[in-house]
């Protein structure tokens, strides 16, 4: 199947309505430095910046759904705490329906806390209760599904204490029911209890659990899989198996091995989230299974280059299959293209971060400024002067390469998100169409009056400066040029 064909099956997909049934979570990052270490223990002291809360768990597929256009229906428990509230409100404001999320007084809402230095997670603190629900509980979630409308189901299982035995076979009964596709992505060594689903997910970890035998290679996984297929009762088996991509088993064809479409990894967090995500969307549109699982192959290697929980928007996914840089800049004035991709960021819960430049030389010091822009947030949109703002800022004979140009360089880079040309001397129009949770700017305008910086504040967003690399400038570049 080539791209083209993915892109047509993507952009068929309407708005499909999935119930999402399982352990929802809100997980907290605590972003820092740690350039010392602690004289009390030999542990590193981290000095937080910023703290962040995303939903994670059955809670991240909802995104995910979210982010792709479908309407998720959330069924499942949180506390009847603060930490449940946020949950709640992060999920409505995403397009959810929360209806079927019980605040229960006897269990906290599920918590991780992850503490982080550079990109790179230093520890994880779990608050839970992983007890089963009851019997009332459990009833009240199984007639709140059974009474909700929705295309397809999706049991998300960490093994929390919400998808008893008793509610998997109840919950995959009434999809079965329905004619409706069902996903599972499996916590338990025993797959057969999820028998009478459509698609089950496990990773190789869990699929060697459930097997008795290491799948350490492909001839390993095509000769096992199958039965255990066979063995737990499903129709299709989707075994994951991070960098060496996915294996496909259903009952009447070979299998289907798919290598990783990741072309970097930061953080595997979630992207099993994203993988059931869409499929059950894809299954619920009638897209083949082989159609959904090369999606849920290109979507998870995007998921895979993000650090911690995050959603993948059908915009990102969109760009992957076009290709490197494909879609990532913007037509002058197009601001329903800009309002459309600001749109599924944030229903996926994605930090923006705006900067701003000519670009017209592109150097190391651009380079390392942009990555680092992004590492502040989840998508990076960068402003770029046009040619005739360039001229009026820079003086006659600039800029040295026209906008198109200067653009297609810029859209090269993974760190960039998306490219905005603005056509005034300042980009404050732009910033206020944008409304970024960060503005950036070199380190050479602290003290300068910044180009938004008022409006970005006044949004409870931040004004962050980068230190520049010495000695690198498009101007320096060009006098060098001239000596030699």
């Amino acid at each position: 199947m080539h791209d083209q064909d993915l892109i047509e099956a993507l952009k068929s997909l309407q708005a499909p309505r999935i119930a999402v049934v399982g352990d929802s979570m809100l997980d907290r990052y605590v972003w820092g430095d740690a350039a010392r270490v602690s004289p009390e223990a030999p542990v590193p002291v981290v000095h937080a910046r910023r703290e962040e809360e995303r939903p994670g768990g059955a809670a991240n597929v909802a995104l995910n759904l979210a982010a792709l256009g479908a309407v998720p229906a959330c069924f499942g428990a949180v506390g009847q705490d603060a930490m449940g509230e946020t949950l709640r409100k992060v999920l409505a404001a995403a397009g959810a329906d929360v209806a079927g999320l019980l605040a229960c007084a006897d269990r906290p809402t599920i918590q991780k806390i992850r503490i982080l230095a550079r990109n790179q997670q230093m520890l994880r603190v779990d608050r839970e209760d992983v007890k089963p629900l009851d019997a009332a509980q459990e009833a009240a979630l199984l007639a709140a599904l059974r009474s909700a409308a929705w295309d397809a189901l999706i049991l998300s299982d960490y093994g929390k204490g919400v998808l008893s035995p008793a509610l998997c076979a109840a919950a995959l009964a009434e999809a079965r029911r329905r004619g409706a596709p069902s996903v599972v992505d499996p916590k338990h060594r025993d797959l057969a209890r999820y028998r009478g689903a459509t698609v089950v997910t496990p990773n190789r970890a869990e699929a060697e659990t459930a097997a008795g035998a290491a799948l350490g290679d492909l001839a390993s996984l095509n000769r096992h899989a199958p039965a255990l297929r066979a063995a737990a009762g499903v129709d299709m088996l989707l075994v994951t198996l991070g960098a060496d991509g996915m294996l496909l088993v259903r009952g009447d064809a070979p299998p289907l091995h798919l290598p990783t479409a990741a072309r970097q990894v930061f953080d595997v967090t979630g992207a099993g989230d994203t993988v059931v995500a869409v499929m059950a969307a894809g299954l619920a549109a009638g897209l083949a299974a082989e159609t959904c699982v090369r999606l849920a192959n290109a979507a998870a290697g995007i998921a895979v280059a993000k650090v911690g929980t995050a959603a993948v928007s059908r915009a990102e996914l969109l760009e992957a299959l076009h290709g490197e840089g494909a879609g990532k800049v913007l037509a002058a004035g197009d601001e329903a293209g800009l309002a459309a991709a600001l749109a599924g960021w944030r229903r996926g819960g994605r930090r923006v971060v705006f900067t701003n430049g000519c670009f017209d030389i592109l150097h190391a010091g651009h380079v390392r400024y942009l990555q680092a822009a992004r590492r502040l947030g989840d998508a990076l949109v960068v402003g770029i002067n046009s040619d005739a703002s360039v001229r009026r800022l820079k003086g006659e004979g600039r800029p040295f390469n026209p906008l198109e140009d200067r653009a297609e360089v810029l859209a090269g880079l993974a760190c960039v998100d998306l490219i905005v040309p603005f056509a005034a001397d300042t980009p404050e129009e732009l910033i206020r169409q944008v409304a970024p949770a960060l503005l950036v700017k070199g380190a050479d305008w602290r003290g300068k009056e910044v180009a938004g910086a008022d409006f970005v504040q006044r949004s409870g967003g931040e004004v962050r400066f980068i230190e520049l690399l010495p000695g690198r400038s498009t101007s320096g570049i060009a006098e060098r040029m001239r000596r030699s």
